[in-house]
């Protein structure tokens, strides 16, 4: 656990800033001590968010955030886990990871910041790119059809999902709360925005 946290990188108006306030605000708001809160991280644009949060965190290795806190509230179900990840890492590179999680149902709260791209590898197509989008992967445009996240994770039988907003600071930190709460896994997809390379 960090005394101290580190300094913010991230580009100006990215969506992570609305939704790491929206993650403080609702662990402040349940009272959670900062010694209960475990926050993991993969790879991506949303790797840092597990230092930025005062309590503990981890930065796990390439795209293992929701293994890796699944393995903390085994060893630990007296933690407060929560999961971060973006839209490559979580419907994409390590899909099953979060299907299987929602099919065991432990106790962890995961949230995916889905920009619609590979942000930080400078916005190759995501899983999650709308059809005909022109990025650095697809030049002429997208031609494949994007997943829809709720409904993947519906399909792996999750019974507590939420679509969000990142610019709904209020209702993003009542879903936050709310997952915290529930005993069971819960999955929030915040619709997040990338004005350095989401341009549409």
């Amino acid at each position: 656990m960090r005394n101290w946290l580190n300094k913010i990188q991230r580009c100006p108006w990215c969506g992570n800033f609305l939704i790491h306030l929206a993650i403080k605000n609702a662990i402040k708001e349940l009272n959670i001590p900062k010694h209960k809160v475990v926050v993991v991280s993969g790879i991506g644009c949303s790797w840092k968010m597990s230092q930025y949060v005062d309590g503990y965190g981890a930065e796990t290795l390439h795209w293992r955030s929701v293994p890796f806190a699944t393995g903390l509230k085994l060893a630990n179900p007296d933690l407060t886990v929560i999961a971060y990840g973006g839209d490559g890492d979580g419907y994409g590179i390590w899909l099953w990871h979060l299907l299987h999680a929602a099919r065991r149902d432990t106790n962890i709260t995961y949230i995916v910041a889905d920009n619609e791209n590979y942000a930080l590898t400078t916005a190759q197509a995501s899983p999650t790119t709308p059809l005909n989008i022109k990025t650095k992967s697809t030049p002429t445009g997208n031609t494949i059809a994007p997943f829809n996240p709720i409904e993947l994770v519906k399909a792996a039988w999750c019974k507590n999902i939420v679509d969000a907003v990142d610019k709904d600071i209020k209702g993003l930190t009542e879903s936050i709360k709310n997952a915290i709460q529930y005993q069971w896994f819960s999955h929030i997809h915040v619709n997040q925005a990338c004005p350095t390379w989401k341009r549409w």
